[in-house]
Order: C-alpha cells, then sequence, then structure tokens
C-alpha cells in the first residue's frame, strides 16, 4: 500500500492551496480517508475524515469552514481544499486511510502517506 500526499507550499496568509493524496495497492472504495497534521513540537492531530464513498465528512474545529475534503474513488484520490489560510495552519499534512468507520484518532488509521509541507506567512 502507498499513499502519497502533494499540493503543500508556502502561502501567504489567507490564501489556499489544495492538498492530493494519491492511494495505490488497496481497494480505495473499502478505506475512509482521514487528513492529520503535524506542527513542529506538537502531536499529530486531526483536520478532516471522509467516509468510503464520500457521503460524511468531519472535520477539527479549528479548521471547520476554511476546509473542505473530498475524494475521487475512480481516480483513487482524496483532496483537502484548504481556504482561508492561517500561520497556525503550518505543518507537515498527512493522508491516511482506514478501513473502517470514520475516526479522528491516528491511532485508528492503517496506512499513512509520507506528508506534505504546508508553511503559511503572516
Amino acid at each position: 500500500v502507498q499513499l502519497q500526499a502533494f499540493g503543500g507550499g508556502l502561502v501567504q496568509a489567507g490564501g489556499s492551496l489544495r492538498l492530493s493524496c494519491a492511494a495505490s495497492g488497496l481497494t480505495f472504495s473499502d478505506y475512509c480517508m482521514g487528513w492529520f497534521r503535524q506542527a513542529p513540537g506538537k502531536e499529530r492531530e486531526f483536520v478532516a475524515v471522509i467516509s468510503w464513498r464520500g457521503a460524511s465528512t468531519y472535520y477539527a474545529e479549528s479548521v471547520k469552514g476554511r476546509f473542505t475534503i473530498s475524494r475521487d474513488n475512480a481516480k483513487n484520490t482524496v483532496y483537502l481544499q484548504t481556504n482561508s489560510l492561517k500561520p497556525e495552519d503550518r505543518a507537515v499534512y498527512y493522508c491516511a486511510a482506514r478501513r473502517a468507520s470514520p475516526s479522528n484518532s491516528p491511532n485508528m488509521y492503517d496506512f499513512w502517506g509520507q506528508g506534505t509541507q504546508v508553511t503559511v506567512s503572516s
């Protein structure tokens, strides 16, 4: 199984980035897909999760209304649209796959990608 996240970069506060995570080696539609992030010196935290066919989505309070998670099962890809970025959104963003119901706990995920860096300048 391989999850490859990309799309990060440097953006000014208020800007947007679209993160993508391409999956291979698994039946993508059997997995809930989550996004997590980890800032320097902090623990990995939940950002968003989407159910197997995209019917259900859940967000951390800190990103609700600014970030949108979506998926394309035909392309084995999950996306995270990040808008109105703030300096505190700076982190390495990871995608993860879980073959069970959506969860906000990183310990409950089966597979992880390598992460993509998001940096927001003030």
